[in-house]
């Protein structure tokens, strides 16, 4: 009778692990990074170009991340050197940049894809400071 028991006790534990495997994680993303920039930086630009004069590094810039239907689905800030990074799931996608303090033009949106296979695309987003 034990073994009886202890048999059927034992297929239906292997069932029910078998059963708890549940739906497949979901995908980590890629990683998208960009910078954010301004310039120019100096009124006059030079050939060659002045290693003084190079655009600067805009920290704080919001940029939102909009799906192909217009929906936000992330929101990226930029750092102290004007990087940032994150994280996406594979689809179509638009960069749209907030309105900077201090700069001239609010920079046009940027459309992009990421995507399995594809290379991970790096997106600059530039801002005028209205030097001329």
């Amino acid at each position: 009778m034990y073994r009886s028991l202890f048999g059927a006790l034992m297929i239906s534990l292997a069932i029910g692990v078998a059963g708890c495997r549940g739906a497949p994680a979901a995908s980590p993303g890629e990683i998208v990074t960009g910078s954010v920039r301004a310039g120019p930086t100096c009124p006059v630009e030079g050939n060659p170009p002045d290693p003084a004069c190079a655009d600067r590094p805009v920290a704080g810039a919001t940029l939102q991340i909009l799906d192909v239907g217009g929906m936000q689905v992330a929101t990226a800030r930029s750092d102290a050197a004007g990087r940032f990074q994150l994280r996406l799931q594979p689809g179509s996608y638009t960069l749209v940049p907030s309105r900077a303090t201090g700069l001239v033009t609010t920079p046009a949106p940027i459309s992009f894809t990421v995507g399995t296979g594809l290379a991970t695309p790096l997106l600059d987003v530039s801002y005028d400071t209205g030097i001329r």
